[in-house]
């Protein structure tokens, strides 16, 4: 981007991640309501905020808790919902690979699904940012999102019950989602893979512990994967 600097780059940034927190404030009051109703204390859902540092994993594992779901099945599900940051950190590597390993480390932590699907949206339109650019981009889109994410959870296990019931603040996990997805779905494979996870996901809706979702996240990447092979071979 011409006339990009690493401090433009992250102010860049910051104005990209702001509008998250529409979505990401009701989302963490949410999991500091649930986390609480599923009795942990305070510091107990910090703690866990602050170390796993991803929504959907954090809450998959409250609702099997309280569920009453085996202890192995609440680590193995929220493992396999979060693999898919192993997947953002290879796909982030050709851009942030020749950084320090302690921004390295910094942006591994924060590496969650809106600071990734911005960043690499990012990339991928301005091939020509240099890695110290990129760099700060990624911390830009992090600096409005991390500290909502803490702060909102604080103040949803502060007051719990007293949000009323008419404020839903469940719809905004699939707005979230929806809102990171749609933009990335630019190839057939991708429709594909959604469509597929889609489909499943409905399909297995009655298996429990929300294994459903797991199967129906293997049949997706399958078939993305496939579609992909299938195009690249005719190309």
């Amino acid at each position: 981007m011409a006339g990009s600097t690493p401090k433009s780059a992250y102010r860049r940034g910051i104005r990209d991640g702001a509008p998250f927190i529409i979505v990401l404030a009701p989302f963490s009051l949410l999991f500091g309501v649930v986390a609480t109703e599923a009795g942990l204390t305070l510091a107990q859902m910090m703690g866990f905020n602050v170390l796993v540092i991803a929504g959907a994993a954090q809450f998959t594992a409250v609702s099997l808790m309280q569920e009453g779901a085996p202890i192995a099945i609440v680590l193995a599900t929220a493992l396999a919902v979060n693999l898919r940051m192993a997947m953002y950190s290879a796909s982030l590597v050709p851009h942030l690979g020749a950084a320090a390993l302690w921004q390295r480390a910094i942006a591994s932590y924060m590496n969650v699904d809106q600071t990734y699907a911005s960043s690499i949206l990012e990339y991928e339109r301005h091939p020509e940012m240099t890695p110290d650019e990129k760099m700060a981009y990624f911390f830009g889109i992090s600096t409005p999102i991390v500290p909502c994410w803490f702060g909102f959870a604080i103040v949803g296990a502060a007051v719990g019950a007293s949000i009323p019931p008419a404020f839903a603040l469940d719809f905004a996990l699939p707005i979230a989602f929806i809102a990171m997805v749609a933009p990335a779905l630019r190839t057939l494979a991708h429709v594909a893979a959604a469509f597929t996870s889609m489909v499943m996901a409905l399909t297995l809706a009655w298996v429990p512990s929300g294994l459903g979702l797991l199967i129906a996240a293997g049949c997706a990447m399958g078939v993305g994967a496939l579609v992909e092979t299938a195009m690249e071979r005719r190309a």
